[in-house]
């Protein structure tokens, strides 16, 4: 079989494997090897569609100008303090965090654009490029939550659980504007009907196992009240090795999905090149020194960004007496707000399957990598830096126990909504909406002391 040279295709996706010209009787050999072709859409990374008709840019301007500006802010905030200018308590806490967001938000473009052109660079498969910019982008929340456990390590431990919720509760709202088939349906990517679902499972028996062991030990005469460091750090790599092997199952799979399509269409060496080719079509050709420059750029915003989050919940803790569930939850809910902003993007291009996997993937990566790097931190904190920090050890608290414990049915209401690629209505949305809201208000009503 032989095609004429393929022009990047106007939708996120298209069947036939991804060939935009390829015969009406691809699909059905498709079918025939048992490939579902409206599942084999293309990810493609770089710039919108709209942006990719004129030459495309070295430095994407949207990110840079927001990172350019959280720098030049936080440069005035610092001449300020060295001049000796008197601020507000709050309104120091107010502008540390915001500067604190839009250089996050800026270091998260940053990184992910280095993801991409490396990706282009060695030429990989739009599915590894997609994870491993994933991965990349979520390095800021990493950043942040290393600089907020000096600070209050039990901040940092409820702002990994509740951004969980968050997210959860993103994916939930957004898949009901999905558009969706006669039988109100939309067509899942495969990650998340198989190995996501599979991770989601998981989650939800871990988060109810700790609930439960917490509370028998508490309501009980076992001595045992609070984790040991030893209980963080093992706890942290069981559910980073589970991370890796979902990863590896992803990889592997759709390396074996890429050979059965080639055979299934019988497709030549220059028409796989092609299919692969299509996904960086949008994204602009960069040298090594570049690539590293916006690591670096990346990593340095990513630093004073976290070094300003972790100054805004110092001075709301130890100065304005906010509560430490307080302050996590004002940071949750702004720590995602780059990623809400990307779904949407994608989302408004048409993009569904790209949005759909960014917001399922915020669950399992802050679920299994972001909550484990935090655990492991604390406990590293806890046995070799300060064993003595007020807030250590973490204790079996209502707080602890609850945010532990409500994972479960979280999980479980998503695992059960999207069965049969069956996309949430207003009621799923509804009863997803209700379990958070419950949540919330558990933990200030019964849960928030001053």
């Amino acid at each position: 079989m032989t095609t004429p040279k393929i022009d990047p295709p106007e939708s996120a996706g298209a069947a036939s494997a991804g060939l935009p010209d390829a015969p009406e009787i691809a699909d059905e050999a498709l079918r025939e090897a048992g490939i579902d072709p409206d599942r084999l859409s293309i990810s493609y990374l770089g710039e919108p569609a709209a942006a990719a008709v004129a030459p495309a840019r070295a430095i994407p301007l949207p990110w840079a100008a927001r990172l350019g500006t959280g720098f030049v802010l936080w440069i005035l905030l610092y001449v300020l303090k060295q001049t000796g200018f008197e601020i507000a308590v709050w309104a120091q806490a107010a502008l540390a965090l915001f500067i604190g967001l839009v250089i996050l938000q800026g270091a998260c473009g940053a990184l992910v654009t280095a993801s991409e052109r490396l990706a282009a660079r060695l030429e990989w498969d739009h599915y590894v490029a997609g994870t491993v910019a994933e991965i990349l982008s979520t390095l800021p929340e990493l950043v942040v939550i290393g600089f907020l456990i000096p600070v209050s390590p039990l901040t940092a431990f409820v702002i990994a659980l509740v951004t969980i919720y968050n997210n959860a509760l993103v994916f939930s709202i957004y898949s009901y504007f999905l558009p969706k088939d006669q039988y109100g349906r939309y067509l899942m990517p495969r990650p998340i009907t198989g190995a996501g679902t599979q991770l989601l499972v998981a989650g939800a028996a871990i988060g109810l196992i700790l609930g439960l062991v917490m509370m028998a030990m508490s309501f009980s005469e076992h001595p045992k009240k609070s984790f040991a460091p030893a209980d963080l750090i093992s706890l942290g790599v069981l559910m980073l090795t589970i991370f890796c092997v979902y990863l590896y199952k992803l990889l592997r799979e759709y390396a074996k999905e890429e050979v059965l399509v080639s055979d299934a269409l019988e497709l030549t060496q220059a028409q796989m090149e092609e299919r692969r080719a299509l996904v960086y079509t949008r994204v602009h050709e960069s040298s090594w020194t570049l690539i590293a420059g916006y690591l670096l750029v990346g990593i340095l915003g990513a630093m004073l960004g976290g070094e300003q989050v972790a100054t805004f919940a110092s001075i709301a803790i130890r100065d304005l007496q906010l509560n430490e569930l307080v302050a996590a939850l004002v940071l949750a809910g702004f720590a995602g707000m780059s990623e809400y902003v990307i779904l949407w993007q994608s989302h408004r291009k048409g993009e569904h399957g790209i949005a759909l996997a960014n917001s399922f993937g915020g669950i399992t990566q802050v679920m299994f990598m972001v909550l484990p790097f935090t655990l492991i931190a604390i406990g590293s904190y806890q046995a070799l830096i300060n064993p003595n920090h007020p807030e250590l050890p973490l204790p079996f608290s209502f707080n602890n126990m609850l945010l532990l414990m409500c994972l479960f049915p979280m999980f479980f209401v998503l695992i059960e909504l999207l069965e049969e690629d069956h996309t949430l209505g207003l009621l799923d949305t509804t009863i997803m909406v209700t379990i958070f809201l419950l949540l919330i208000v558990l933990l200030l009503s019964y849960g928030a002391t001053t």
